[in-house]
């Protein structure tokens, strides 16, 4: 991939932006992270997991083209993001990127039976977490008058499917804050997007997929098949390049489909 990038468009070219991927150890953030870097960026990888983060950066390293740095923690955490954006500023002098990735959707449970707790630590990791790393990493960008903001949501901010109101409740609320942030800033440079996947086979979704519902998702999947990580990198390189300048507000659909049926 890195061979071929000097014969792509210049405008997706991430060569000196800073690109700050939450939710980097693992899954879609990690390859969302490995798709940036491939494009140029310096890529600040965060998620609770120093390991996982260590493994990714060593990966990155190994690839060769931009550099990488880690920050362990949680965004959820009372004053994480504002740290983040602080050390991130100290290393890099600089934040061009933030994509929101960090998610988690830790039960499968009918609505009547969801406990309080549930409801709200799925709120406020998906939800209330974005919104901190958004509004910290928001600022500096406002204050430099340029800057992309991608929140990963789901299909399912726009479509029912049992047994996640939680997860549900949180992306789609993450697609409203998008526009909310989209109207706000557009006009002062910084361009805030969504992300939206359909059903991709990662450590979070492969229970469910190897259930009986895997079937039922695949029936309604018009491509027929499961996305892989990587076919989520290119999106985001899109919304997070100039190759986009003109886009704000929006959701990127990558589903397989789902959404056109």
């Amino acid at each position: 991939m890195t061979e071929s990038l000097p014969t792509q468009h210049p405008a997706f070219d991430l060569s000196g932006r800073i690109a700050w991927v939450t939710g980097a150890g693992k899954g879609l953030g990690k390859s969302i992270a490995a798709a940036l870097h491939a494009a140029g960026a310096t890529v600040v990888l965060t998620s609770r997991t120093t390991a996982d983060l260590d493994e990714v950066a060593a990966s990155l390293s190994a690839a060769g083209r931009g550099r990488t740095s880690v920050i362990a923690g949680a965004v959820d955490a009372t004053g994480f993001a504002a740290e983040a954006v602080e050390q991130i500023l100290a290393t890099h002098g600089q934040l061009d990127v933030l994509v929101n990735c960090a998610g988690i959707s830790p039960s499968f449970t009918r609505s009547e039976d969801v406990a309080d707790e549930d409801w709200q630590r799925v709120l406020r990791v998906n939800l209330d977490g974005a919104f901190f790393c958004a509004r910290a990493a928001g600022a500096v960008m406002l204050s430099r008058g340029r800057g992309s903001i991608i929140n990963v949501t789901s299909v399912h901010a726009s479509t029912g499917f049992e047994r996640i109101p939680a997860y549900a409740a949180s992306k789609g609320g993450l697609d409203a804050l998008t526009k909310t942030l989209a109207v706000e800033w557009a006009d002062r440079g910084v361009r805030v997007n969504s992300l939206a996947p359909g059903y991709f086979r990662t450590d979070l979704s492969s229970g469910l997929l190897d259930s009986r519902w895997g079937q039922r998702i695949l029936d309604g999947t018009p491509t027929g098949r499961f996305g892989t990580p990587d076919e989520l990198g290119g999106a985001a390189v899109f919304l997070a390049s100039d190759a986009s300048s003109y886009v704000t507000g929006t959701s990127l659909n990558v589903d397989g489909g789902w959404l056109a049926r």
